[in-house]
């Protein structure tokens, strides 16, 4: 992975940012780590450690998937995948990983935690991101698609 730029421009009509005003994207991109990959890039490992095992991960642009139990689990940057955070596992074994060359941001737990506390519309995309990982870690069912079903 290597540094990369964040553009407000760009991340205005990024999916998870969308419900942003022009004074909380400037703060989130003062906030956030954008990094270029290339496929192949491990983003986040259940064996992670350190204070950004429990960072959170957004999908900027490009194409991840989640490595669980010999399944793979793609997301592009729309779809409720579009957002990491190793504590969704609850210890399970697994890794998120580029298949392509893409963009990804994290962002510190404590920078999420004061984002949604100063109202940062992220809720209706971590609750979609939460259901979907919850089908994938909790259950013997494929999870959901990006339509919630």
């Amino acid at each position: 992975m290597k540094p990369s730029i964040t553009y407000l421009h760009l991340l205005r009509h990024t999916p998870f940012f969308t419900s942003l005003s022009t004074e909380q994207l400037r703060w989130v991109i003062d906030h956030s780590r954008e990094w270029e990959t290339e496929a192949g890039s491990v983003i986040a490992k259940v064996d992670q450690t350190g204070a950004s095992a429990t960072d959170y991960w957004i999908l900027l642009d490009g194409e991840w998937r989640v490595h669980y139990d010999g399944s793979t689990f793609p997301s592009r940057h729309a779809a409720p995948g579009k957002w990491f955070n190793i504590r969704e596992a609850q210890g399970a074994n697994c890794a998120l990983i580029t298949t392509e060359h893409s963009y990804v941001m994290r962002i510190t737990e404590a920078d999420m935690n004061t984002m949604l506390e100063k109202g940062f519309a992220f809720g209706h995309h971590l609750d979609d991101g939460r259901l979907y990982y919850g089908s994938m870690f909790h259950s013997n069912s494929q999870p959901l698609g990006p339509s919630g079903h």
